[in-house]
């Protein structure tokens, strides 16, 4: 009588015995995937909103723009006349830290790049894809007050983000600009309120006399995208 052939008495292949083992590690290696995809994205990083990193100086918004009042355009001079508004150098922090806390050990810092003439590291927070192009001289001078996009930062001991800076969140302003629109005077005054709460009155009134470009222009690709 012939031998039976043994691989007949196997109803799968050989290669079915690693099946197993590798949907497990699979199904492991996904859930981990998942989850740091997750928590990415999640984060104050990619969100952005509430992204409010430590800067190598402690420098409190709730004091000098709050407290002491002191004018954005102080610091940031280039707001009205450039796209990009400009971090104070360490002369400017000097002009009144030469004699008020002259000592103090939180303007270290400050002193040391006075001295050495190298600038302060600040951590840039308000950060725009390098697609986007963005001018902030454009928007102040059409009636844009920071508030707008930064929140009250006169009110932040350190600055974080209050807005999400998307491409959704910049067009509803560009569709509907009269929301946001302030007379220039009061371009920096936080706490400004629309005379009788009618924002929407006096916002079309002022896209009126500034001369601010229907929705076609404003929602088009190329203002952004250049």
């Amino acid at each position: 009588m012939a031998e039976a052939n043994p691989t007949k008495q196997f109803v799968f292949p050989r290669w079915a015995n690693y099946l197993g083992p590798a949907v497990v590690a699979l199904a492991v290696g996904g859930l981990a995937y998942v989850t740091i995809l997750f928590a990415f994205g999640a984060s104050p990083r990619t969100t952005a909103v509430g992204y409010q990193p430590p800067q190598p100086v402690p420098y409190s918004h709730a004091i000098h723009a709050g407290r002491l009042g002191l004018d954005c355009r102080y610091c940031h001079h280039t707001v009205e006349t450039a796209a990009f508004a400009a971090v104070p150098p360490t002369q400017t922090c000097m002009n009144c830290h030469t004699t008020v806390k002259a000592n103090s050990d939180s303007l270290k810092l400050v002193r040391e790049s006075w001295q050495t003439g190298e600038p302060i590291q600040w951590v840039k927070v308000h950060d725009l894809p390098d697609y986007v192009y963005f001018n902030h001289s454009a928007h102040v001078n059409k009636g844009v007050g920071c508030v707008s996009c930064h929140g009250r930062i006169d009110q932040m001991e350190v600055v974080r983000q209050v807005q999400p800076l998307s491409m959704g969140w910049c067009l509803d302003c560009h569709r509907n600009p009269e929301n946001h629109l302030r007379p220039r005077d009061k371009i920096t005054d936080m706490s400004w309120q629309p005379p009788g709460g009618d924002q929407r009155k006096i916002g079309l009134a002022l896209k009126n006399e500034y001369h601010i470009r229907g929705p076609d222009y404003m929602t088009s690709c190329t203002t952004c995208h250049r």
